[in-house]
């Protein structure tokens, strides 16, 4: 995700830019779209320099749907815990690199005692497809979520986890999961979310890293709108985020905890950067999520559950 504020900062969000953007909207918007979609993934080919391989017991897949087009496919990790009857975790990255520039955290995530859906979104990895779009990493999201579900038949065993842009496509996937339950009358299908140095909006993130008051959001295609869906997840929450994160400022994820429905929790990580919180918590990380597995599941109507708000340290 880093990338993608930097990148943000040093040329999307220039004057110059911006006002090419509102010029050029009405006559060249699918150029602009494609362009603005590159910058926000900023996607790396190949695989990250930290790689050292997959870990033994990991499992590559390859998941496809009918809707999906012939050069089409996700691929994906599995990566079972030692513990049959372990809780599930879906794994969804943020921008630039694929899986392999994740491997630390899923690793880190295992080491907590989860087993481990990781996927890469089309186009990122060795995934087929085009340039990826905020639709398209949704889509993609549900279709590593239905594998899960297979792969992990106890709801009550299942959670979705997100860093980053990822944070807001775990959002997304929350989100729909919670309104199915109202809809059906049926408990969630997951037994909680985790959200880790994300955002509010996309256009919120960045114009706070380019510290400008133009109107952003008005001609942005790209959304990820977390703060108005969170609201709507119907299960437990805990929401992470480093202090000293350079490029996503903590107070986005202050923001998302005051819009969500109890039972929720927010971990904030002194010293904690974008990437390293779950390293640096000193334990906290682990005991927040343990409390969310013991949380009691939300109902379709706004829960009772006190609100807990931790600091690490």
């Amino acid at each position: 995700m880093s990338a993608l504020f930097l990148n943000l900062r040093k040329r999307w969000l220039s004057l110059s830019f911006l006002v090419a953007l509102v010029i050029g909207w009405p006559v060249g918007c699918a150029k602009l779209e494609q362009t603005e979609r590159e910058l926000v993934f900023r996607i790396e080919p190949g695989i990250a320099s930290w790689y050292t391989g997959l870990p033994a017991g990991v499992e590559e897949l390859d998941l496809s749907v009918p809707t999906f087009g012939a050069d089409e496919s996700l691929y994906a990790w599995w990566w079972p815990a030692e513990d049959k009857d372990a809780p599930t975790l879906l794994y969804l990255h943020g921008s630039r690199w694929n899986l392999t520039g994740q491997l630390f955290r899923i690793q880190e995530l295992r080491r907590l005692g989860f087993s481990i859906l990781a996927v890469d979104y089309r186009g990122f990895g060795e995934s087929r497809g085009a340039l990826p779009s905020e639709r398209t990493v949704n889509e993609d999201a549900r279709t590593a979520w239905a594998k899960l579900t297979e792969l992990q038949p106890d709801p009550a065993k299942r959670l979705i986890y997100g860093h980053s842009l990822g944070g807001a496509v775990a959002v997304d996937l929350a989100a729909e999961l919670g309104q199915d339950a109202a809809d059906s009358g049926q408990p969630v299908a997951a037994r909680g979310l985790i959200i880790e140095s994300t955002f509010t909006t996309l256009a919120d993130a960045a114009a706070a890293v380019a510290d400008t008051s133009l109107p952003i959001r008005w001609i942005m295609s790209q959304r990820f709108d977390s703060v108005g869906k969170i609201e709507e997840i119907n299960m437990p929450v805990l929401i992470v985020h480093g202090t000293d994160d350079r490029y996503v400022p903590a107070r986005f994820s202050e923001e998302l905890f005051a819009a969500a429905r109890d039972p929720k929790q927010l971990l904030l990580v002194p010293g904690g950067t974008h990437n390293n919180s779950m390293r640096v918590s000193g334990g906290r990380y682990q005991q927040a999520i343990e409390q969310l597995m013991e949380s009691g599941t939300v109902p379709t109507t706004a829960g009772t559950t006190t609100p807990r708000k931790e600091n690490a340290g």
